[in-house]
């Protein structure tokens, strides 16, 4: 059975890598009476404490309702506790935010989940914990981070190398393998701790029914749940100790009540660290574990072999090598295939890494936001004041989500997954198409229209780009397929027309086809919080939120088109958008009677534009991405789809011919480009121009690793800016944030984004496709060597990529010149994909597995020919 036969069969997703790296610290978890959800769960706190909403662990795996979980705990003998969780710091500790201090990597990962791989760097020598609390917090947020490997625990080589591998036999048979590898130069003991468990249903006062683990033989652990095939966890060496307690929270311990004869969550963590009687004697629970300890000798190794199963074996690993040997050769048989046309090496290594790191972080969701507000039966809440999502108490997930990062960002972010379902749809369209309907159910879209944005306030506004990545996947999964998936299409844009009317009414405050929407994703880049109110009869126009919208409304346009090739109905609502659209641009060139709009002849620069209280106008002549995004705005049309869509040409036609006001706007309609096309943009041929000097200059935005979210004119000359008697002043920054501003561990006023980025690339190359060799400019500016547009974007795709590549010396950038993790054989292959990047070396900065949007390099890594 290949890899693509498995995804024909959806049962062979119902178990897979769904099990979060963090639950604490999450909004779910928040019972709190103040929303304090950093506070209210801890991870030291954690092993104690037992989650409403879902599970955490270490390179964990569940059933897609997320009843029983599996996860790997470790014991190096010097610890404080068991390493059950991954370690970070939370919000409030980072002197740049909540921040995980270990080193993982995720090797490999078949869609189907037949095969997955990581590596966990576990230090040999107690666990840094208190070190790593203490510095950072004596670090300012103009200091760089205090990371795990500046804490010397990785000196002499002083940790194990823990690969975790998975391989499915059947859909719910995985053979488990754990190869652990002492990197020093001496002996050291580890305790294996290969953990099961129940997520607690039972404790809220919603059922009775309560499973239960149990011992009937040697080195096999008994399943017994009335809804679950699974019936075994066995372990191949019989030197091991089952070990059992509940998942429940110890109570005693957190808050002093008193008890008896319980054993709780952290009775094995209890156990193995102190002895005792924290394990139940009988050997029956809700939690259980395997205790296997070794020496594992110095520079060598020990493998731990474990297989959970449906069925009932005397000899459960008579296969397991053969098993497991077959499953790696049909993930390199499918990679191969997806890679065909990649020749480099070291190319596909990345990418493969990048799809690995996608489905690793596909994780079970589950908050319903009704039954959290009011609490449960067995334990009621009462929240006072700051009450998160109040509005949203008709959404209800409990799904496998793709999220951007199961440590940092564990909960799902709109904007995020659009961009990570266009990397999905290279090696499962499926589950790409999905996760972008998903999001437009009516549980979770808003009975208004709105989108959610994420946790933490659903009620957010992230850029629109749900259109975008629809039909990004929609025309990848034609070409792959063959055949074009009109249900999915049509679905989406159903649920759309909701989204864009809500834009419509919610966040055209004037009326005018000028759009605000607040920060809009992009965090700290504006000269103050684009969310604050501002004073009295002032309102920002801004030239993203506008442009987004612009963009938006030619997405809908082409959906539209697509489906009315197949049912004329729709050839009505294309023309809507584009009429619509065409409103947006005229809006975007005059506001008003001042006649000043988001354009600024002098600059040749899009700004933001506040309007005050007086009735004046003023630019934020603030150079950022802000001003690039009216590029996306784009829609190249050719010929022969408008002669099949007789209506729309019609009314097209009417409108341009006459309304000559708008028709000036649509940039080089009537002049149709290479191969008989037509283009639709925003940007004039002379704007587009003008812009894309500003971002091709290296004094500016571009950097040897792409583009930059911010001017590098600021770094020694601040934009600054005054209005109601408040000074605001904006540095270029291209690493780490220097303000608190949306928590401070995220920061657009420098560094390389790559969602950005990738919609930079793919929009050059769509006003490639109209205007060919016709349009060239100075590349980069000041080289006196001109370059067509597709050349920009290839070479904008270049820099991205050696991000992650190895440059002649054989170091990657996203190190940060880290030697070790350059040049020993034991780092300098594996690759971590961070949340942005360094503005002008490109060294990682930011949660360091956010292999969601990061993972559009695989995208970029794909020859164009081949998708």
């Amino acid at each position: 059975m290949t890899e693509q036969d498995k995804l024909n069969n959806p049962n062979w997703k119902k178990w897979g890598p769904y099990v979060s790296h963090r639950q604490w610290g999450n909004v779910r978890e928040d019972y709190s009476s103040n929303g304090d959800a950093w506070g209210y769960t801890t991870h030291d706190r954690a092993e104690s404490w037992t989650y409403r909403w879902a599970e955490e662990g270490i390179a964990g795996i569940s059933d897609d309702k997320q009843m029983l979980c599996f996860a790997l705990s470790f014991w190096n003998k010097n610890d404080k506790m068991i390493k059950e969780r991954f370690f970070g710091l939370s919000n409030y500790q980072g002197n740049h935010g909540e921040d995980i201090k270990e080193i993982f990597y995720y090797i490999d990962n078949t869609p189907s989940h037949s095969y997955m791989k990581m590596v966990y760097k576990y230090p040999i020598n107690a666990f840094p914990y208190d070190d790593l609390v203490a510095t950072n917090a004596q670090r300012s947020n103009k200091e760089m981070e205090y990371e795990i490997f500046d804490t010397g625990v990785f000196d002499k080589d002083a940790y194990f190398d823990i690969f975790i591998e998975y391989a499915k036999v059947r859909e719910d048979d995985f053979l488990i393998r754990v190869d652990v590898h002492n990197r020093s130069d001496k002996d050291a003991p580890l305790v294996v701790l290969p953990t099961l468990w129940y997520r607690n249903n039972w404790s809220w006062g919603y059922n009775t029914y309560k499973p239960n683990l149990g011992f009937s033989k040697d080195a096999e652990i008994d399943v017994h749940h009335d809804s679950l095939s699974i019936k075994k966890l066995y372990s191949r060496s019989r030197n091991v100790e089952p070990l059992f307690c509940d998942n429940e929270t110890n109570r005693p311990k957190l808050f002093g009540e008193v008890t008896t004869g319980r054993f709780y969550k952290d009775g094995i963590n209890d156990y193995v660290l102190r002895g005792g009687t924290s394990v139940n004697p009988n050997r029956v629970g809700t939690k259980s574990a395997f205790r296997c300890e070794e020496m594992i000798p110095a520079k060598g190794n020990k493998t731990f072999e474990f297989r959970l199963s449906p069925y009932i074996m005397d000899d459960a690993f008579w296969d397991f090598e053969d098993q497991f040997n077959h499953r790696i050769q049909e993930a390199n048989d499918f990679y191969a295939g997806i890679q065909q046309d990649i020749k480099d090496e070291d190319e596909k290594n990345v990418q493969r890494q990048a799809f690995a790191g996608l489905l690793w972080n596909k994780q079970f969701y589950h908050y319903n936001v009704g039954k959290w507000l009011k609490g449960d039966p067995n334990h009621p809440v009462e929240r006072q004041g700051f009450v998160r999502n109040v509005d949203w108490q008709h959404l209800h997930n409990k799904d496998i989500i793709s999220m951007p990062d199961k440590w940092e960002y564990p909960w799902y972010a709109t904007w995020d997954l659009a961009f990570h379902c266009v990397s999905f749809s290279l090696i499962d369209a499926a589950f790409a198409k999905n996760q972008l309907m998903l999001l437009t159910k009516e549980w979770n879209l808003h009975p208004n229209g709105q989108q959610p944005a994420y946790e933490w306030n659903f009620s957010d506004v992230n850029p629109p780009v749900h259109a975008w990545a629809t039909f990004r996947v929609f025309k990848i999964d034609e070409k792959h397929n063959g055949k074009a998936d009109l249900f999915f299409l049509e679905n989406v844009f159903q649920k759309l027309l909701l989204n864009f009317t809500w834009w419509v009414n919610r966040k055209d405050v004037k009326g005018n086809n000028i759009f605000g929407g607040g920060f809009l994703g992009l965090d700290n880049i504006g000269a103050f919080d684009r969310n604050m109110e501002l004073d009295a009869g002032q309102t920002l126009e801004q030239a993203d939120g506008t442009s987004w919208m612009a963009m938006y409304a030619l997405n809908m346009m082409r959906i539209a088109m697509e489906l009315a090739t197949y049912n004329p109905v729709y050839e009505d609502m294309a023309i809507k958008f584009f009429e619509h659209f065409l409103y947006i641009a005229e809006a975007m060139e005059n506001l008003g009677e001042d006649n000043i709009g988001l354009w600024n002849e002098e600059d040749g620069f899009f700004y933001d534009l506040l309007k005050l209280s007086d009735g004046n106008s003023v630019n934020l002549k603030l150079r950022s991405i802000v001003g690039l995004i009216p590029m996306f705005a784009v829609e190249v049309i050719e010929h022969s789809l408008l002669e099949k869509l007789p209506n729309f040409k019609k009314r097209m036609d009417w409108v341009l011919r006459n309304k000559t006001d708008l028709t000036k706007l649509v940039s080089q309609w009537y002049v149709e480009g290479e191969g008989n096309k037509h283009l639709m943009s925003i940007m004039r041929k002379t704007r587009l121009t003008k812009v894309l000097n500003r971002m091709v200059d290296e004094a500016e935005f571009l950097s040897d690793y792409g583009i930059r979210a911010l001017s590098k004119i600021y770094e020694n000359t601040p934009f600054s800016f005054n209005v109601g008697g408040h000074d605001y002043v904006v540095y270029y920054t291209p690493a780490e944030s220097d303000s608190r501003m949306f928590g401070g561990n995220s920061n657009w006023r420098g560094p390389i984004w790559f969602p950005i980025n990738f919609l930079i690339v793919e929009s050059l190359q769509r006003f490639h496709f109209f205007y060919g060799d016709s349009l060239k400019i100075e590349y980069p500016k000041g080289s006196g060597v001109e370059r067509n547009l597709d050349e920009i974007s290839k070479d904008l795709s270049r820099r991205l990529c050696s991000i992650f590549l190895k440059d002649e010396n054989g170091n990657r950038a996203f190190n940060g010149g880290n030697e070790k993790m350059n040049q020993d054989p034991n780092f300098k292959d594996y690759i971590l994909f961070y949340e942005y990047f360094h503005g002008d070396n490109g060294r990682g900065v930011g949660a360091s597995h956010q292999t969601g949007w990061t993972a559009t390099v695989a995208k970029l890594i794909q020859p164009r020919l081949t998708t």
